[in-house]
């Protein structure tokens, strides 16, 4: 076997991965992408492993070592992109840039925290200032 073939296959799958990575605004279709680039870095390692007939295999094990943590990846990934789609209904990575949830105050309205009011309110007096 040509090693030329599978390396010009892997070459192809990085670059529509990387293609993906980089034009790509959902996040689903980024995590797709970074797959695509993980399983031609795992034929580049077949494909090595073969060529130098290793004893050992260890192109082969490096790549069940990669298969199992693209699982994780993916699996961790999933669980994040449904949570902010839960939470934002978008899984827009251009609408996501700040993930932080801000209160909506003006920063500018109370600058001083002594002549805030209820600057030094403690739990208890803001249940009692409820009550009244």
């Amino acid at each position: 076997m040509h090693l030329a073939y599978p390396a010009v296959l892997a070459a192809l799958l990085f670059c529509t991965g990387l293609y993906g990575v980089l034009a790509r605004r959902n996040a689903i279709l980024v995590l797709m992408s970074v797959e695509l680039m993980l399983n031609a870095v795992n034929l580049n390692l077949v494909a090595f492993d073969v060529w130098l007939r290793d004893a050992l295999h260890a192109g082969q094990a490096l790549t069940l070592f990669t298969i199992a943590v693209a699982a994780a990846e993916i699996g961790i990934g999933l669980a994040i992109v449904l949570m902010v789609h839960r939470n934002r209904g978008t899984a827009d990575i251009d609408r996501l840039r700040d993930t932080a949830e801000h209160p909506h105050e003006d920063p500018d309205a109370h600058t001083d925290p002594d002549t805030a009011p209820h600057a030094h309110a403690g739990p208890h007096d803001e249940k009692a200032e409820a009550a009244a």
